[in-house]
């Protein structure tokens, strides 16, 4: 792997310090970021769910309407009628089949959709990866930043063989000690005491306070021991207004030490050293037991070994503390003078934690059915710790390295991915590679990452995700989705809104062609029954255009129900009129079609000399059903599973297409446009029932059942 890679200097890298002779391998398109850039040209983005149920939608649509305006012209003829009525009637039914408002509705809920996930600091770039996250069932994710805090911490520190427990968020300075979970007060233990506040001397980071968070000014590990002395009530500041720094010898990478020379108030001094455990214990004559200065034996270096492998192991970065008194007339002016025969002091463990509401995210998610994958280039310790933190990986959880990655064919890896829960030490072509193989394996694949390195898997996911803070150019431009605050937390979030946006367009197709096949068959029904056209074609369109875009807009903005995360996602497989969808849509446009024609006939028989007053009667019943019908889009189970005033944009909108048809009916300009009559207030009761019908009687038979 890159990061494993000796004596290598890569395109794109600074050189920070000194001078060399190198021997230049590749150029272009064959340096590490050549590849990468070759990488993310040929990562084609691939097309989304939404947009190929759509496709297949439309296709559906087109062939239906074909066919009845052939069927309804052909039946009309042969019924008597005249060409040009028929003809008109056929297209008229042919725009009814069609839902002309479906591409205005979906781009509207889906922008609806982008604002809500702003106010979730998800910003899309893509417009359809608003509902693609809706059906992510595989999550890859990058650990520092997206997981973690990004903010190094100590969490253990380790004196004189007791181990203490440092709690706290972040750079917040609020904190406390505990040892063997009882608290401690640092101030009160000289050990623990004496190495925060040479830790705080031996430092040159700062805590800021910036738009009320803390921020640091600094070296991420040198922040990381500031903010472990200012938990225990210790301000480098004060200390600074008490000890004297003498001299300084920085950090370089040969020695892996820093060391300062101070002075305390009474006079005396001290040489203060940090760096590397294994470097310092060889530096080092004599160790702290027990508040007592011991000489550094073989069984003492054992310990000090055990513990810093203990540390290790829960993937804690461990850096070493030692200090030696020197006479205070002494001057030191070389490091290694200064850096002999010192008092090992001890150990602080120094991660980046998870961040705190990620592992609940992880939990929902895991509820909802998504997996979530760690990739990182971090070692397999670290990662493997962090994932068992955050519940992605447990004891069986299998951890694959970048070399392995390395040795496999993609189809050997798409036979174990599943078992995978943490790829560590990876390079940009194994992140490509991974999800490859979860796409090949039928998932749908969300990717998270934040440099140029992550570019092709990003731009190869279904929808590739980016961070907003941390996150490169390259990065932001290949993904669908940018995270303003880096956090896993919010893809939850955004996964949420995406599954209710699909289910709203569920909802809106299901209104929309329920009310199709509901004005179809009223004209269908009265040519098999040799009867008068029941609604001239300006009164179809009227429906189509104004009663049925009104509702399904407002069902655009439904809120998700209670289970939306505790379902498994949907198969990208799925079709359209799947998981009933078809069956509802049929079963009600058919009751509202024999509701509608019913009306028509009880009208028309009472008046047979006035057939556009049953006109009018049908034209009325029909746009109520489906004005009642659209509560009842707004659940799978039934119009009385949820609280009708739960979408009070659905309840305005209904009133609103109410009084836009009784305007139509009652207002005598508008009379002669849409060939309409002001209905008697005897009939309404007839049209308010046949028009519930289609709902109610439905709804009654599924209450009935779930009784029994």
């Amino acid at each position: 792997a890159l990061g494993d890679m000796e004596n290598m200097g890569f395109m794109g890298t600074m050189v920070s310090r000194g001078s060399g002779v190198g021997v230049v391998i590749g150029t272009g398109m064959k340096t590490a970021m050549g590849q990468i850039a070759d990488l993310l040209q040929n990562a084609d983005s691939v097309t989304t769910p939404l947009q190929r149920r759509l496709e297949q939608l439309g296709k559906i649509l087109i062939v239906t309407a074909l066919l009845l305006t052939v069927l309804v012209v052909v039946i009309g003829v042969l019924q008597g009628h005249d060409l040009y009525t028929m003809v008109l009637a056929g297209v008229s039914l042919a725009v009814a089949a069609i839902p002309e408002g479906l591409p205005a509705i979906v781009t509207i809920a889906l922008s609806l959709g982008v604002q809500k996930m702003i106010r979730k600091n998800a910003i899309v770039r893509k417009l359809p990866a608003v509902e693609t996250l809706g059906c992510a069932s595989v999550i890859c994710s990058d650990k520092t930043g997206t997981l973690t805090q990004n903010k190094m911490t100590v969490t253990r520190t380790w004196i004189g063989g007791k181990t203490y427990t440092v709690d706290g968020t972040g750079y917040e300075p609020q904190g406390k000690y505990y040892a063997d979970e009882k608290l401690v007060d640092p101030a009160k233990d000289k050990a623990l005491q004496q190495l925060l506040t040479f830790g705080l001397l031996c430092n040159h980071a700062e805590i800021l306070q910036k738009d009320g968070e803390y921020v640091l000014n600094g070296d991420p590990t040198e922040g990381a021991i500031l903010v472990a002395g200012m938990k225990a009530g210790f301000s480098r500041s004060q200390l600074l207004n008490q000890f004297t720094i003498v001299n300084e010898f920085p950090f370089d990478s040969t020695r892996k030490m820093m060391s300062v020379i101070v002075k305390d108030p009474s006079g005396r001094q001290f040489v203060v050293t940090k760096g590397a455990p294994d470097v310092l214990i060889g530096q080092s004559k004599s160790i702290l037991f027990e508040n007592r200065s011991t000489v550094l034996g073989s069984e003492q270096k054992k310990v000090v070994q055990e513990a810093i492998n203990g540390l290790a192991s829960q993937a804690l970065r461990t850096i070493a503390i030692g200090y030696k008194e020197i006479s205070p007339n002494t001057i030191i002016m070389h490091e290694r003078e200064a850096e002999k025969d010192l008092i090992f002091i001890g150990l602080q463990g120094i991660i980046d934690p998870p961040r705190p509401e990620v592992k609940q995210a992880v939990k929902e998610c895991k509820e909802a059915g998504i997996k979530t994958v760690m990739i990182t280039g971090d070692h397999v310790i670290t990662a493997k710790a962090i994932a068992k933190q955050l519940g992605i990986a447990n004891n069986r959880s299998k951890v694959m390295e970048g070399k392995e990655l390395t040795d496999l064919s993609l189809q050997e890896l798409e036979d174990i991915v599943e078992d995978v829960a943490v790829f560590a030490r990876v390079s940009p072509e194994h992140k490509l590679k991974i999800v490859q193989a979860f796409q090949n394996r039928g998932h749908v694949v969300a990717m998270t990452g934040d440099g140029v390195n992550d570019a092709p898997a990003i731009k190869k996911a279904d929808i590739g995700i980016a961070m907003g803070i941390t996150g490169t150019d390259v990065a932001k431009e290949a993904s669908s989705l940018v995270l303003m605050d880096d956090n896993f937390a919010s893809i939850k979030a955004a996964i949420v809104e995406g599954r209710n946006i699909y289910e709203n367009i569920r909802k809106f197709i299901r209104y929309l062609l329920a009310s199709n096949v509901g004005e179809i068959l009223v004209m269908l029904f009265a040519m098999l029954l040799a009867l008068p056209l029941p609604l001239v074609p300006i009164q179809i369109l009227w429906v189509n255009l104004v009663t049925d875009g009104l509702p399904a807009m407002a069902l655009g903005l439904d809120r998700p129900e209670d289970n939306v995360m505790k379902r498994g996602p949907r198969s990208p497989n799925e079709g359209v009129f799947s998981r009933g969808l078809g069956w509802k849509v049929i079963s009600r446009g058919f009751l509202i079609g024999i509701s509608t024609i019913l009306a028509f006939m009880f009208a028309y028989d009472n008046n047979p000399e006035n057939l556009e007053y049953a006109q009018t009667v049908a034209f009325i019943t029909l746009v109520l059903a489906q004005l009642i019908h659209v509560f009842d889009c707004r659940s799978e189970k039934s119009i009385f599973s949820r609280n009708p005033f739960g979408n009070m944009y659905l309840v305005w909108a209904v009133i609103s297409s109410l009084v836009l048809a009784l305007v139509v009916i009652y207002v005598p300009f508008l009379q002669e446009i849409f060939h309409t009559l002001p209905i008697a207030m005897k009939d309404w009761p007839m049209i308010i029932g046949f028009a519930s019908v289609p709902t109610f009687l439905l709804a009654g038979s599924f209450l009935l059942s779930k009784s029994k």
